[in-house]
């Protein structure tokens, strides 16, 4: 496979993004969704990055993070692999889950930042899975607006942004949902 374009640098600001071979289901229960991101937290979270916001769709996730060391691609190798193998073997079946390596976009602005944390939360909402961010279970937008206390996202960067919890739900239901991040040809809706 061809060298990754992005160099990832520490303190630096990434989306990162996957989907499903094929663009086939990655998670097929619920419990699926909750051991991914135990998985992750484990391999990444402690000394590789920090986690802003996230989504978990069926077929592919989304990561807004903040790189802490330059081990990246070493740790979502790993990380990926002990995932794949687990649903392999719940699943009963074999052969890659991923469609290829993960990709990474990085983010250049505070603006860019913003809009990212809105077009990942409004996933579920574009998909039609659910009518309101705050019905999907598998994102990090409860976090956001004070319905769940959970540990993963570290909200700070995104809260000096908006000013307080309020002001983010007006900021994402003023979303113009056909609008995307630049790069969006990469991402995936599907």
């Amino acid at each position: 496979m061809p060298r990754r374009q992005v160099n990832f640098a520490p303190e630096h600001y990434y989306h990162l993004f996957n989907r499903g071979n094929d663009r086939q289901n990655i998670f097929f229960e619920r419990e699926n969704y909750l051991y991914f991101l135990r998985q992750f937290q484990h391999y990444l979270v402690e000394d590789t990055l920090a986690v802003l916001a996230y989504c978990l769709m069926p077929n592919h996730y989304h990561f807004l993070v903040c790189l802490r060391s330059h081990h990246l691609s070493e740790h979502m190798q790993a990380f990926s692999l002990s995932y794949t193998k687990a649903i392999n073997r719940r699943c009963g079946r074999c052969g890659s889950l991923f469609q290829g390596r993960f990709r990474a976009i990085g983010v250049d602005s505070d603006s860019y930042l913003l809009h990212l944390t809105r077009y990942i939360h409004l996933n579920p909402v574009k998909a039609r899975f659910v009518e309101c961010p705050e019905d999907w279970e598998f994102s990090s937008y409860r976090e956001y607006v004070d319905l769940r206390q959970g540990t993963l996202p570290k909200l700070e960067a995104i809260r000096q942004e908006m000013g307080t919890a309020r002001g983010y739900p007006a900021f994402v239901s003023a979303a113009d949902m056909p609008t995307r991040p630049k790069l969006s040809h990469l991402m995936f809706d599907e």
